[in-house]
């Protein structure tokens, strides 16, 4: 099992890369709100369970899926 599939960014698949994008996103947005002083929106965490979700998803397939599926396309 390649585990570098987990980390290694070129190894990543959408989902891995949506996640990690939207978890970045999210903090830099908590930051922004909480240096303006504003409130943080209820349930904002929560964000943060859905990106973790979506990794592992992600990762799974990664792991488990067929090798290859996807990446290349055969034309005959």
């Amino acid at each position: 099992m390649d585990f570098s599939k987990l980390y290694r960014p070129s190894a990543l698949n959408s989902f891995q890369y949506i996640a990690l994008v939207g978890a970045i996103m999210s903090g830099g947005a908590q930051l922004i709100i909480r240096a303006l002083g504003h409130a943080q929106p209820a349930g904002y965490n929560y964000l943060y369970l859905c990106w973790l979700g979506l990794y592992i998803f992600g990762s799974l397939l990664n792991l488990f899926g067929k090798p290859d599926s996807g990446h290349h396309h055969h034309h005959h």
